[in-house]
């Protein structure tokens, strides 16, 4: 079958397909009843375990005590049972290994007795302790291809689920995934111990300020959610989609996001179907969603969360993205979480909307009416601005990525220089603390809309700025710069850890203060202005976009680091190892492994596209192209030969046949890069990858899509932008 018959197969096979868009019917579902009927929560642990072992674990849970080894059978037989009634057949440690995905490893509960049969069995230690192969997850030279032993822990923070599958149901067991010589192989175990970091460092600023009831502070976290969802059949025939989740080719379609139509539209039938039922396979597992809505790319939509402390968080969130991938197929479509997979319109992020708060529910970062005189959060947000000045190249490399990098910058992310959005009414604040004390607040008062059948509406202090990466917004800092594709675990780690290291400052020298007999009010109208005064290159509420900030940014000492190559050198600087260690979130070979780990994912997913960019170019759109130019070299013989001269036609073919030969000249230098490696440390690798095969990979793009516009659309052999974003 030709090409042309392909692409108009696959349009009338959309045309016609039919979906059943009745699969949820909230109508007769409870959502009360329905939330968290599937989790292995608090009440149910509460119902079903002996009181003695359920207090040992709720103050696990609750209160970071070391659990006691002695109550895991009764936990494991209670989760069994529990497991059992609803279905399950096996049981699976679910961990994080750097691959930045989840991993899982399915047992059966059976087990065979002497006489032939069998019974359903779930031992405290088959809880405490999984062991899968950790030979063939990324190491970073941490343990060699023979070494195969690995650890999976069972994290009782996060609690356990049912999962259910086509043919019964699987108890998901999150955890912690560790070497056999104890190093973290995961993203689970880093942002832990960076939790308890940043919470005993928080601890110690309550205490100063006689808060001797909260005995932990949590990192929260409310990370929104961005994808598109394009038709399946449109992603089985872009071989792009399919090995590197991009599109590597695509002239733009003559309707993109322009008109902003799309953003908080009418959200689509058969879209609205899907989030329905992903919605109710949620809130079944326990995932507080709270919002949906178109984004403002064309077959771009979010979903979010509200806040949780950041492991469970972590684990939602990843989940969330399984669930996407899983229901998506239902409706005949396939979810993309690329950062940037269609050139030209917005790519997709994961807001990180993150705080800290109390055991007892305290948002530290709430700054109520008047936060001038709130001197609680004011040395917790003024810690925090700290942080970010101090750390910004961190926090940069949190987020870095081969798929970022084509995000970051663009019009719907914040660029790679990190500052803060503080609002007019807390920038106020700050300089005014800076210049010696704050004595007022900024009140934002009431909004007149001018017509007076609507109410007066209450009008923030501040507005908000999209620019930003790491912004404040009400009572939590976003960092808009986290990529969609990936797992939140590593930019919270990130942030605790830098976090920590301020507040443990600011309690040093607090503490130092108050014990010279200095009231607690004098030593922090004493402290913050040295603060902001030291950290305040890092505010900044313009555009984030302008080239004048660019040329502030640089004035200012503020680092650009424009890709993922130019900022994986950080992980492994000094004053890095030096941060890590101290507050034990990563050791020196922890780091060393995951910049090793990096630098070759980098270089592996730049390579993929590249071969991806190649095979294309020289099995489907250059036999394309050339196909047009001999139907149009024949055509203009055949005119000729009649006795007509068709010069603007003979122009057309020239043009054709020199955009056909720089194709096949960049093809040829694609295929030079993908074949020469560099030597020496990781990042070099990388370097060669960026500058080699990305640039050749561009190259051949450039062209490609310009050919795209000249070769008709019933030769052209890959369904179109136009076919995929609209065609809904």
């Amino acid at each position: 079958m030709s090409s042309t018959n392909d692409r108009q197969a696959i349009l009338q096979t959309i045309a016609g397909e039919k979906h059943d868009l009745q699969r949820v019917n909230f109508k007769e579902t409870n959502l009360k009843e329905l939330f968290g009927i599937n989790v292995f929560n608090d009440a149910t642990q509460k119902a079903m375990l002996p009181k003695p072992i359920y207090k040992a674990l709720q103050r696990t849970i609750k209160q970071g005590d070391v659990l006691d080894p002695t109550i895991a059978d009764a936990v494991a037989n209670a989760m069994k049972d529990w497991a059992l009634s609803k279905g399950a057949t096996h049981y699976t440690h679910l961990f994080y290994p750097m691959t930045g995905l989840t991993a899982e490893k399915h047992d059966s509960f059976l087990s065979p007795t002497s006489d032939g049969g069998a019974i359903a069995e779930f031992s405290g230690k088959e809880l405490v302790r999984g062991e899968p192969d950790a030979s063939s997850f990324p190491s970073g030279g941490i343990r060699a291809t023979f070494e195969a032993r690995g650890y999976t822990a069972w994290d009782p923070t996060s609690p356990a689920f049912i999962f259910d599958g086509p043919n019964g149901a699987t108890l998901v067991i999150p955890t912690a995934f560790v070497s056999w010589t104890g190093e973290a192989l995961d993203k689970k175990t880093p942002l832990l111990r960076s939790m308890e970091a940043v919470s005993k460092q928080a601890i110690r600023v309550l205490r100063l300020f006689g808060n001797h009831a909260a005995k932990k502070v949590f990192s929260t976290v409310g990370p929104e959610q961005e994808y598109f969802l394009v038709d399946k059949h449109f992603y089985f025939a872009r071989p792009d989609l399919i090995t590197s989740g991009r599109s590597l080719f695509g002239a733009p379609s003559p309707k993109g996001q322009e008109l902003e139509d799309q953003y908080f539209g009418s959200i689509p039938e058969r879209v609205l179907a899907c989030m329905a039922e992903l919605e109710t396979e949620l809130f079944k597992l326990g995932v507080p969603v709270k919002t949906r809505h178109n984004e403002v790319a064309p077959a771009q939509y979010e979903i979010a969360p509200i806040f949780e402390d950041s492991n469970l968080a972590h684990d939602h969130q990843m989940l969330t993205m399984e669930v996407i991938r899983r229901t998506a197929p239902k409706y005949g479509m396939v979810a993309l979480f690329h950062e940037k997979p269609f050139k030209g319109i917005n790519g997709s992020g994961k807001h990180n909307n993150w705080s800290l708060a109390t055991d007892l529910g305290e948002n530290l970062l709430e700054p109520g009416a008047t936060p001038h005189d709130n001197a609680q959060f004011l040395v917790f947000c003024a810690a925090t601005i700290r942080a970010v000045a101090k750390y910004p190249e961190l926090l940069r490399v949190s987020v870095a990525s081969a798929h970022n990098d084509h995000r970051l910058g663009a019009n719907e992310a914040p660029p790679a220089i990190i500052s803060i959005f503080l609002g007019d009414q807390l920038q106020d604040v700050m300089d005014q603390l800076e210049a010696g004390g704050a004595k007022s607040t900024k009140q934002g008062g009431f909004m007149e809309v001018g017509v007076s059948v609507l109410p007066k509406l209450p009008k923030d202090a501040g507005d908000r700025n999209r620019t930003s990466p790491f912004a404040f917004t009400g009572n939590k800092f976003e960092f808009r710069a986290v990529g969609s594709s990936q797992s939140i675990a590593g930019p919270n780690t990130v942030l605790n850890t830098i976090v920590a290291e301020s507040l443990d400052y600011v309690a040093t020298q607090l503490e130092s203060m108050t014990k010279a007999g200095k009231p607690l009010n004098q030593a922090i109208q004493e402290l913050l202005p040295t603060i902001l005064k030291e950290s305040k290159k890092v505010l900044f509420n313009g555009d984030g976009y302008s080239a004048e900030w660019h040329a502030e940014a640089e004035r200012r000492g503020l680092p650009n680091l424009k890709t993922t190559v130019d900022a994986l050198p950080v992980i492994v600087r000094q004053d890095s190892l030096e941060l890590f260690s101290k507050y034990k979130v990563y050791s020196e070979r922890e780091l060393q492994s995951r910049y090793n780990i990096l630098c070759e994912t980098y270089v592996k997913n730049v390579s993929v596209e590249g071969k991806t960019v190649l095979m294309i170019g020289k099995t489907m759109i250059l036999p394309a192209a050339i196909r047009y130019q001999s139907e149009l070299a024949s055509s203009i013989a055949a005119t000729k030969a009649a006795g007509v001269e068709v010069p603007s036609q003979v122009e057309l073919l020239k043009t054709l046949a020199g955009s056909i030969g720089a194709l096949q000249s960049a093809l040829a230098k694609l295929e030079h890069d993908l074949g020469h490696h560099a030597d020496g440390d990781p990042i070099e690798h990388a370097k060669a990858a960026r500058d080699g095969i990305l640039a050749s990979s561009t190259a051949v793009r450039e062209i490609a899509d310009s050919l795209e516009t000249m070769v008709p659309g019933d030769l052209w052999p890959m369904p179109t932008y136009l076919d995929m974003l609209f065609i809904k």
